[in-house]
């Protein structure tokens, strides 16, 4: 028989996949995949169940319906400052993954050159390669996951047709300075290339940090793609719905590709994203308070028990350094070794890296009840003895 596709067939299951299999056989604790404890804000689930009895349950259009895109529009405007024409320049989409796909799609050309930044979320390489893009990779490393200005430089050319910028950042949870970001803009801007920003994370930062949109920056309104998600700002991350704020002319091809991938989104969830999105300020602000105090949770626990623990400024994650328990395997090997035995399941930062170097460091994901966290650092505190 003839073979599948070499770029796609090349790539195994995906890790959150992996291991949260792995959890459910061993009936563990699963802090490997990305997903919060409980069912979202209840009235954002009301008002969709009231649209789907109620509302028109008919393809909406591809673009979204007007009340979302208007209402992320607005929040532009609330949070950035942003002006943003809810018809022109924005599009809903099928989650932040169908977002970065329909984008990637739709800009890059076979040949050109995509600036990317390790460690990468799992669906970029593969989208890109698949796209005919060629990956350009700059690499960021624990403990402090500084950028390094002349490393980027060194990946941007005249081939360069795109950076994929994803902050807060995911999974190493930093969230790049206005500094780092007025880099990023010179060098899109000297070599003519256009920016995907992964956002997903806009509303999950900590320590009184706040999120920057590149898009914010001089020159860079009609040169970036700005990606968010309701999965992550209303922690209902199985609903899927996503959305593009971007210029006219960059929207247009991006809304070809995703025609032809997903076309649209169920309308009711949609109306309820825009309803969540009215919400007061108190809403969001709340949301990162009470994730600072899971985030603090687990990473007092985790240090209790023998981790050494790196910098986490946003998103649902830390990265912990597991060689000071003694283990002597690399990171898959502990993941799957606390999965099995301590009944707590965790994520190979590796995993994130085309390279070596990395593998003693895991992932641990926080968005869950405290009585959640509290009983995965007793079960990996009797199985380490401390």
């Amino acid at each position: 028989m003839k073979s599948a596709n070499s770029i796609l067939a090349s790539y195994g299951t995906t890790i959150f996949e992996v291991m949260s299999r792995l959890a459910q056989e061993h009936n563990a604790i699963n802090l490997g995949q990305g997903f919060p404890d409980g069912n979202g804000p209840p009235d954002v689930v009301a008002v969709a169940k009231d649209y789907l009895e109620n509302g028109l349950n008919q393809y909406p259009s591809m673009m979204g319906i007007p009340a979302l895109r208007e209402a992320v529009a607005v929040i532009n405007k609330r949070f950035y400052g942003l002006a943003v024409d809810g018809l022109s320049e924005v599009m809903v989409t099928s989650g932040g993954t169908e977002a970065l796909a329909a984008s990637l799609f739709a800009l890059i050309e076979p040949g050109d050159e995509v600036v990317l930044i390790e460690p990468l979320y799992d669906s970029y390489l593969p989208i890109v390669k698949r796209a005919g893009g060629v990956a350009k990779l700059v690499r960021l490393e624990p403990p402090n996951w500084a950028l390094s200005e002349k490393a980027l430089e060194r990946v941007f050319s005249n081939k360069t047709k795109l950076i994929l910028l994803n902050s807060p950042m995911n999974p190493c949870s930093k969230v790049f300075s206005k500094y780092e970001l007025s880099i990023i803009a010179q060098l899109v801007e000297k070599f003519e290339a256009y920016a995907i920003c992964d956002e997903v994370y806009e509303h999950l930062l900590f320590d009184g940090l706040e999120h920057i949109p590149l898009m914010t920056l001089p020159g860079m309104r009609e040169r970036c793609i700005r990606i968010g998600s309701a999965g992550k700002t209303f922690s209902l991350t199985g609903w899927k719905v996503g959305y593009i704020t971007a210029s006219p002319n960059l929207l247009a091809p991006i809304s070809k590709a995703h025609q032809f991938l997903t076309f649209t989104t169920p309308p009711n969830l949609q109306a309820a994203v825009a309803f969540g999105l009215s919400k007061n300020k108190s809403y969001f602000t709340s949301l990162s308070e009470e994730l600072q105090k899971c985030r603090d949770l687990l990473a007092e626990g985790l240090k209790n028990i023998g981790f050494e623990i790196m910098p986490c400024q946003g998103s649902y994650f830390i990265t912990a350094d597991f060689r000071p328990l003694g283990f002597s395997g690399n990171d898959e090997e502990f993941c799957r070794h606390i999965t099995s035995e301590a009944q707590v399941a965790a994520v190979p930062v590796s995993a994130f890296y085309q390279g070596g170097g990395v593998e003693h460091f895991v992932r641990f994901c926080f968005c869950k009840e405290e009585k959640t966290l509290i009983e995965a650092i007793d079960r990996l505190r009797k199985h380490f003895g401390c």
